[in-house]
């Protein structure tokens, strides 16, 4: 006989083990991610029309001509180029041939390419220290005001971004394999960059070979061998063009502009170079550093910078120094979290501890954190031009810092010293907000003290040594807010504003001035940076060293259309010039008349319209679709056209009209002691004028009448 034992009943217990946590929902925050940094660089981007409309005609002057294509220049008849490598308006320029020409067509490659970065961010910054880091990495460089701007802009830093951050996920990913493909592609990522924004791009290039040299997986020997394989396709990659440059005949091919002997290299070495450093950039729109007349500047009538209450030392360009990434001018654009990024980057090399030397971890911090300071202490001395918008390139440093230092300290928030650094962190992120937006008073004033209060809240719960579930979860939201709230507020202000000009800023305005510039009224343009203001006589047609002779067409300087200079809620963007004439930071916006003038008969002439300063040619040309040829470049001083070449030009009826009032006559920079002023002055004693849109315009294809004996 069998018999049969009944199973034990389950033993049922009165504290059953926790459930382990729900995974994030990854895949759906990603989308939100990505989608809502699409919606938001693609909303109302129409509004800026042209936005930069140097590089907007160069972009229409592309997608009509592949000569004008491949060297980037600013007109279809290939007069001048811009001056920088044209890879960023090869993008735009052959969306514009399939799209059509619209601001639309020129401004969406811009946008996607910031999708495409912050999605690449994400990619890197997941892959070593998982979803959570990737989405607050890619979070925070997408709502960094300066990226919300330039990624919803035309300029070439887009497209700059997008290949570093590349040129940083492939040499991770070689750290991580220690294969030489990825180290070619890291190369290959640098050298499409310098045909972007030449030099700029090599920032990168240290903390790339110092992360693979000191983390690369295979033996020293090797790790320079592969890093001069890397070195060997940057040359590649930038090296073609360059080279076919180089070697095409400088009678066959535009004037490269930005250099005054018509040669890529010099503009490589010097204007968009070395020169950028020392401050010694010849061609540029002020000699020297802007501290007082440079050579030849009294001839020229151009005054020095005029010291003013509350002025502070530096020159055009403003102050140097290390704290030049904190100040007035760059605070709002890109310094909200610097601060927590170096912390968490100094924090997260220490977590890895004593990790295997190939660890991935500490080579992503020591990449990302070296890239920060070198770019940081490059652009804090650089004595030359530098904008506010060029801080773009510390975005992606900033966000992956932050990213993945902050996820990997409240992982080993058991460990006190580890809460005592994030609450430290955390509160001086605060007191950092609260002092940038103290800067912009009157933009929302309740958000200022909101972070100050959420902020220094969360810092002490963050000292709990027992922080678990929904209380754990409500401070990492605190403190997520306490981080993100002022730079999502300044760009939710970018995104809502339009841009224009060659100068554009993010966010509210903190560049009110301390003193009036009622004085300089009649002044036609001004400069207006560090305390400090430049000022040069209107656009009259008066002559050179004339300043203050009279209002420049469409009001006196301070009163065109756009806001006073100085209070635009843009800031220096709309200095310079403007209205119909345009100027130096500005381009020219022709009316129904001028444009109805300038097509007439069109077709007979190679260009319907030359006038001194890329700017000044760039409306008249998107206005009609004909090359307007903008003589000196973006400064109006290069040595393009010579007198010679131009009369040579006009005997042979290939240019209508010379249309006055620029940069030549109003003393707007250098260009009016070389050919452009040559050329004007030639032009006013041989050719009869009328007058459109309150600008001189000559006809060159009627000579005036000499008078007789």
């Amino acid at each position: 006989m069998t018999t049969t034992t009944a199973a034990a009943p389950p033993i049922v217990t009165a504290h059953p083990d926790p459930a382990p946590p729900r995974r994030l929902p990854e895949p759906l925050l990603l989308a939100a991610l990505l989608i809502g940094t699409a919606v938001a660089y693609l909303w109302g981007l129409g509004a800026s029309g042209w936005a930069n409309s140097f590089y907007s005609a160069a972009v229409q002057a592309g997608s009509v001509s592949w000569k004008a294509f491949f060297f980037g220049s600013s007109d279809a008849a290939n007069s001048i180029t811009v001056d920088k490598p044209p890879a960023s308006l090869w993008v735009m320029a052959l969306s514009v041939r399939v799209f059509g020409l619209s601001s639309w067509s020129i401004l969406v490659p811009q946008a996607l390419m910031g999708v495409a970065t912050v999605a690449l961010l994400w990619a890197t910054v997941r892959r070593y220290f998982g979803a959570a880091a990737g989405l607050l990495a890619g979070l925070v460089l997408a709502l960094t005001p300066v990226a919300v701007l330039m990624f919803r802009f035309n300029n070439p830093d887009a497209l700059l971004v997008l290949l570093m951050v590349a040129s940083a996920w492939a040499l991770l990913r070689g750290v991580s394999d220690g294969r030489t493909r990825w180290l070619v592609l890291a190369g290959a990522f640098v050298g499409l960059g310098f045909l972007t924004k030449q030099l700029q791009v090599m920032l990168v290039v240290p903390p790339l070979a110092l992360t693979y040299l000191l983390f690369g997986p295979p033996k020293l020997g090797r790790r320079v061998l592969q890093l001069f394989a890397a070195l060997a396709a940057m040359v590649v990659a930038a090296g073609w063009w360059l080279l076919t440059v180089e070697l095409w005949p400088a009678d066959s091919r535009p004037w490269i502009g930005g250099s005054q002997d018509n040669s890529i290299l010099e503009l490589t070495l010097g204007y968009n170079g070395l020169g950028r450093l020392s401050g010694n950039e010849r061609g540029s729109v002020t000699p020297g550093q802007g501290q007082g007349p440079g050579p030849g500047t009294e001839a020229a009538g151009m005054p020095p910078f005029v010291d003013l209450p509350g002025g502070g030392p530096g020159g055009m360009w403003g102050s140097t120094g290390i704290t030049r990434m904190f100040d007035l001018e760059q605070g709002g654009q890109i310094a909200w979290l610097i601060p927590a990024a170096v912390i968490l980057g100094v924090l997260g090399i220490v977590l890895c501890g004593r990790s295997a030397r190939v660890d991935p971890r500490r080579a992503a911090f020591v990449l990302f954190g070296s890239w920060l300071v070198v770019t940081g202490l490059v652009f804090s001395f650089m004595a030359g031009i530098f904008h506010s918008y060029y801080t773009v390139a510390m975005a992606p440093q900033v966000g992956a810092l932050v990213g993945a230092g902050a996820v990997l300290a409240w992982r080993r928030r058991a460990d006190w010293w580890v809460r005592v650094v994030l609450a430290g962190t955390l509160a001086a992120s605060a007191a950092w907000a609260w002092e940038l937006l103290g800067r912009s008073s009157s933009f929302l004033p309740w958000l200022r003290w909101t972070v100050l209060v959420v902020g220094a809240l969360a810092a002490v719960a963050l000292l709990w040594p027992r922080l678990s579930g929904r209380v754990a979860a409500a401070v990492a939201v605190a403190g997520m807010l306490t981080g993100l709230a002022g730079p999502a507020a300044y760009a939710a202000d970018t995104i809502g504003t339009p841009h224009g000009g060659a100068l554009p800023t993010a966010g509210p305005s903190a560049r009110g001035l301390p003193f009036d510039l009622g004085e300089y009224a009649g002044a036609g343009w001004m400069i207006v940076q560090d305390g400090k203001v430049m000022v040069g006589p209107p656009q009259t047609g008066a002559a050179p060293g004339t300043p203050g002779t009279g209002p420049a067409p469409g009001g006196p300087a301070g009163n065109r259309p756009g806001g006073p200079v100085g209070n635009h809620p843009n800031g220096p963007e709309q200095m310079s010039g403007g209205g119909p004439g345009g100027g130096l930071l500005n381009g020219s916006e022709p009316s129904a008349d001028m444009t109805e003038l300038l097509e007439q008969d069109a077709d007979r002439y190679t260009w319907v319209a030359a006038t001194v300063g890329s700017n000044n040619a760039s409306g008249y040309q998107l206005a009609t679709g004909d090359p307007v040829m903008p003589i000196g470049g973006f400064n109006g001083s290069d040595p393009s056209p010579s007198l010679a070449q131009f009369q040579q030009y006009v005997a042979h009826g290939r240019i209508h009209y010379f249309i006055g009032d620029g940069m030549e006559m109003g003393g707007m920079g250098p260009g009016q002691v070389g050919t452009g002023a040559q050329i004007a002055e030639w032009v006013k004693q041989n050719f009869p004028s009328t007058t459109v849109d309150g600008m001189l315009m000559y006809d060159l294809t009627m000579p005036r009448v000499q008078a007789g004996p």
